[in-house]
């Protein structure tokens, strides 16, 4: 039997999807038996671009009862409302609650979730910081893009070729701040050979990203101290971010300002080490699922089988 034609025989006649789909409001799908004490809440792109906002049960471990709410949209009005239909008494149960820093998530969750912590999810705050050295590479790139261009152009007005100057493991300036990448994310620990090099001579040559790249690590390692309390972790994090501001460094600044600003919720990290793994991992079950099916064509009949695999 082809594909196509199993399909449509489980939706219309061996499932019971057409009395589910008259009966469920598919934007807004809430489980309320699958709600815990501890939460993860994330957004997800799944149908043209549309977002939904998905909520799950950490102790379920992304199987069967993880998918406590899928509701399209992300504003707090129209997700609220959604999830009134929890009894207060089962949200008032949720003692914590993961997220990323976006505000949309901060209010569902502040306006829902009254008694629960908030814990920004730490590999989304460590991102920004490593976002924000790459903004720095991505800058001094350009400039040697642009610088090239008009070395190019000024050899071909005179009739010659341009060889661009090399440094001592063969590197150009352009390849060498393209080839940085990757060991701006790690620690020198962890640095083979050849990037150990790029790394001598790009530091040599940009002793901005030198910097950057050091700030980056300490922040790193506030996070990898498993002994800090929550007290602590704030009184470092607080210095760390008077570290950026001495070094004026604008693209890191700007990201110790985000994080200066969420400073609770980041700190509540050191509590109990609650991230938000969890909501990340389901949310790539539900695109490689949908990539299985290669795309939505019939997003009522994706949720409904989202709903009988993970609710």
């Amino acid at each position: 039997m082809e594909g196509n034609t199993l399909e449509k025989q489980y939706k219309d006649q061996l499932s019971d999807y057409r009395e589910w789909e008259q009966s469920h409001d598919v934007d807004a799908l809430v489980y309320p038996e699958n709600f815990g004490p501890r939460m993860s809440i994330d957004e997800v792109a799944l149908h043209r671009g549309e977002v939904h906002t998905v909520i799950t049960n950490k102790e379920a471990r992304g199987k069967e009862g993880a998918l406590a709410a899928i509701i399209k949209g992300t504003k707090n009005a129209v997700v609220s409302a959604a999830l009134s239909q929890v009894p207060l008494s089962v949200r008032t149960d949720v003692v914590e609650i993961t997220a990323d820093l976006a505000n949309s998530m901060d209010w569902i969750c502040r306006t829902n979730f009254m008694c629960a912590t908030l814990v920004a999810d730490r590999f989304h705050v460590q991102g920004l910081v490593h976002e924000a050295v790459q903004e720095l590479r991505i800058l001094e790139r350009r400039k040697a893009i642009d610088e090239d261009n008009a070395l190019e152009k000024q050899a071909r007005k005179q009739w010659g070729r341009y060889d661009p100057m090399r440094y001592e493991n063969g590197d150009t300036k352009k390849q060498l701040l393209a080839r940085s990448r990757y060991l701006l994310f790690k620690s020198e620990a962890k640095w083979i050979d050849s990037q150990r090099e790029r790394a001598k001579i790009l530091f040599r040559e940009f002793p901005k990203l030198e910097q950057a790249y050091q700030l980056s690590m300490q922040f790193r390692d506030i996070f990898e101290n498993k002994n800090l309390s929550k007290e602590e972790a704030s009184q470092l994090l607080v210095k760390w971010s008077n570290h950026v501001k001495a070094s004026k460094l604008t693209t890191l600044i700007s990201a110790s300002q985000t994080i200066m600003n969420n400073i609770s919720k980041i700190a509540s990290y050191f509590e109990s080490r609650a991230t938000n793994a969890g909501a990340e991992s389901f949310n790539a079950k539900l695109k490689g699922f949908r990539a299985m099916l290669r795309g939505i064509r019939d997003i009522s009949f994706f949720l409904y089988r989202i709903e009988k695999l993970y609710a």
